[in-house]
Parts: structure tokens; C-alpha cells; sequence
């Protein structure tokens, strides 16, 4: 009996002694894993709230990249150079401090170059062509009262005009309007209807351009608006000669203002160059143009001290300063009359007109009253804002 008591006594103590450290084993595993998780959850929670904190508040802005942001339908397209500025002429100086880069200016009467400033450089003369386009037109002897219309073509070769689509004007109206206010669908319906459509009107211009000396020069529309359009500052000096024996060439590019009724509204067009609207000059023909390529041009016949000169100012820097040396050569002319020769400067007499006046300012221009003429002081701001 004692024997079973004490077989039971030591089962009972290995049990208690296997159990209880067992119980103690598995409430310290418990206890280290419940440690763990909530070591591991605190740190998961204190690297959300950083992330939290340096997160901006519009979360779609941040950049995923170091690549730049695409900006192209923001940005400002990089401003072009003239080939004018491209090939350096800009770096030339001269005595006058003259804004375009290239000019000659020649005394028509005396057939002299009393200045002149790389006037042998080919560059983009833009709208200039006009005056070759209008010489062209009236050498054909077409009828200027027919009645023209601006059709897809003409609307197709420049999108900014009040000359809409489908409107109708007379061959004279186009000259004046191509003229005066350098209206490019006008100036491209005149060689779309000259007898065998544009390729013969610009085989023409080509020719005329030959006949006139003009040995520098390459046309290839009659607008204007590609830099193909090539010409020199001596070379379109014998061009202003030659159009300024043309009456209506004369009194086109100096009229200040035309109204015409398009699309149910009146529309007014004013002269492109500045100088005809003030009537500070006395202007005898005149022809202004622009494209990036040529940059701000202008040729003219004006008359100083009761002479005719010719101007010529291609690649002028700045909106305003080709007025601007054309009236600071007016004032050298008229501060010293007797202005030193460079150089003789042949012109031809064109067969194709019986004008003798040419020489002569036309009553009209003479009539003009001065307003908002640009004084020295005028003259001045313009430069200081166009170099």
C-alpha cells in the first residue's frame, strides 16, 4: 500500500515539475511575441506619421522624376535672327549710328551714293517685293477696274486679313491696298490673275528685275512672306528709281487711309509706314516690310531740301527704328547740303512709262499737314527702345 502511495507521490511531483515550467516557458514566448508585434506596429505607425509630415499637401505635384516638366505649351517660342544679324552685319558701326544693318541712300538727282552701309549684302526683303509685284501688274496693261475675288488660294497664303474670303475688289484696289497697307492676299490675287496664273507672273517679276540691273535679286512669290525674296541695298535702289516712274505707284504707297465694305462692316486699312501718316517727310514713294528673316525694312523716295533721295534700310533692329534713320538722314542732309560723294550709282529711265515728273514731289504729298511729327528728342526714345 505504501508502495502505490508513493508511486503516486512521485508521479504527481515529476508532473508538477514538468508541467509548471512549461506553463512559465509558453507564457514568456507569448509575452516576448506580443512585445514584438507592438514594437514592430509603433515603428510601422512612426514612419507612416514621418512620411505624413514631409508629404506636400496637393500629393498629385510631386515629382516621380528628375526629368525637367514638359513646359512646350507654356513656353515662349525662342525669338528668330535675321540672316542679317546671323551673318554679323550687325557688329558693323557707321557714321550715323544707323539701327539697320544694311542701307544705302543715294541722291537720285545727281546719281550719287552719299552713304552707304554693307550695300552690297543679299538678304530677305520681305514686303519691299510688293513695289516689283506692282510693276509687274501695270506693265501688262490689264484692265484696273476688273472685278477680282479672294478665293481659297489667296485666303490659303496668309490666315491674318480683312480681306475675307470671297470678297471682291477691283485690280486697282488691290494695288492700293498691296501698296499702302502691305496687304498680302491683295498683292498674291494680282499674280494669280495675270495672264498664265502665278508662274508666269513671277517669270515676269523675274524678268523686270533683270531689266532694271537688278543683278543681286531672286523673287520667288509676290508678297513677300519668304525669305527667298532676296535683294541687295544697291539693288533695290534701282528698283525705287524704276517704280518711282510710275504715277499710280507714287500715289498708292503714300496714301494714308481707304475704307472698304467686307463681310457687312466697313473696314479700315491705313499705311503701313509710319512716316506717311505723321507728314513729317516729304514722301514721294515708300514700301515698308517685315518677316523674321529680313527683319524691319523700308525703301523710299523722299525729298530733302527740294532733292529727291533714295533710302534704302534692310534688317533694322526694333519696330520703330527704320522711321527713325530715315529721319536722322533727312537731318544729316540737312545740317550739311553739300554732302560728301562716295560713289556714282547708274539708274535707268524705264521705257515702259511716259513720266517725266518723277524727280518732283507730287502735290498731293506736298499738301500733306504735318501731325505728330517725331522731334530729335522722339527720335531718341525709339532708338533707346529698339537696340
Amino acid at each position: 500500500m505504501k508502495i502505490k502511495y508513493l508511486t503516486l507521490s512521485l508521479l504527481l511531483s515529476l508532473s508538477i515539475n514538468v508541467f509548471f515550467p512549461a506553463v512559465s516557458f509558453s507564457k514568456t514566448s507569448d509575452e516576448t511575441t506580443t512585445s514584438k508585434k507592438k514594437q514592430d506596429s509603433s515603428l510601422k505607425q512612426s514612419t507612416e506619421r514621418k512620411k505624413a509630415e514631409k508629404r506636400p499637401k496637393n500629393s498629385r505635384e510631386v515629382r516621380t522624376s528628375v526629368l525637367p516638366r514638359n513646359t512646350t505649351s507654356n513656353a515662349t517660342p525662342p525669338k528668330r535672327v535675321s540672316l542679317g544679324n546671323a551673318m554679323g552685319l550687325g557688329k558693323h558701326l557707321d557714321l550715323l549710328n544707323l539701327k539697320s544693318n544694311a542701307a544705302i541712300v543715294v541722291d537720285q538727282q545727281s546719281q550719287v551714293v552719299v552713304f552707304e552701309k554693307n550695300a552690297n549684302a543679299i538678304l530677305p526683303i520681305a514686303s519691299i517685293t510688293k513695289l516689283m509685284t506692282a510693276m509687274t501688274v501695270l506693265d501688262s496693261k490689264q484692265n484696273l477696274d476688273e472685278t477680282l475675288r479672294i478665293n481659297d488660294e489667296d485666303a490659303g497664303i496668309y490666315k491674318r486679313s480683312r480681306l475675307a474670303k470671297g470678297t471682291e475688289l477691283t485690280r486697282r484696289e488691290a494695288l492700293l491696298l498691296a501698296l499702302m497697307s502691305s496687304e498680302n492676299r491683295a498683292a498674291y490675287t494680282l499674280g494669280r490673275n495675270y495672264p498664265g496664273g502665278i508662274d508666269a507672273f513671277m517669270a515676269a517679276l523675274n524678268r523686270k528685275a533683270r531689266e532694271i540691273g537688278m543683278s543681286h535679286s531672286s523673287f520667288e512669290d509676290p508678297t513677300g512672306l519668304t525669305s527667298k525674296n532676296v535683294s541687295s541695298p544697291e539693288d533695290l535702289a534701282l528698283m525705287v528709281h524704276a517704280a518711282s516712274q510710275y504715277p499710280l505707284i507714287r500715289e498708292f504707297s503714300t496714301t494714308q487711309e481707304y475704307s472698304k465694305f467686307i463681310s457687312n462692316r466697313m473696314q479700315e486699312f491705313i499705311s503701313s509706314n509710319r512716316l506717311v501718316r505723321s507728314g513729317n517727310m516729304l514722301i514721294g514713294l515708300q514700301k515698308t516690310g517685315y518677316i523674321s528673316e529680313a527683319g524691319r525694312c523700308l525703301v523710299m523716295q523722299a525729298f530733302i531740301n527740294n532733292k529727291p533721295y533714295i533710302m534704302v534700310f534692310l534688317d533694322s533692329v526694333g519696330s520703330q527704328s527704320r522711321f527713325a534713320d530715315a529721319v536722322r538722314v533727312k537731318e544729316w542732309i540737312d545740317d550739311q547740303p553739300n554732302v560728301q560723294v562716295v560713289r556714282k550709282l547708274s539708274l535707268k529711265v524705264n521705257s515702259n512709262t511716259n513720266n517725266s515728273n518723277y524727280l518732283m514731289p507730287s502735290l498731293s504729298n506736298a499738301s500733306t499737314t504735318p501731325t505728330n511729327s517725331i522731334s530729335n528728342q522722339t527720335i531718341e526714345s525709339i532708338l533707346q527702345n529698339n537696340h
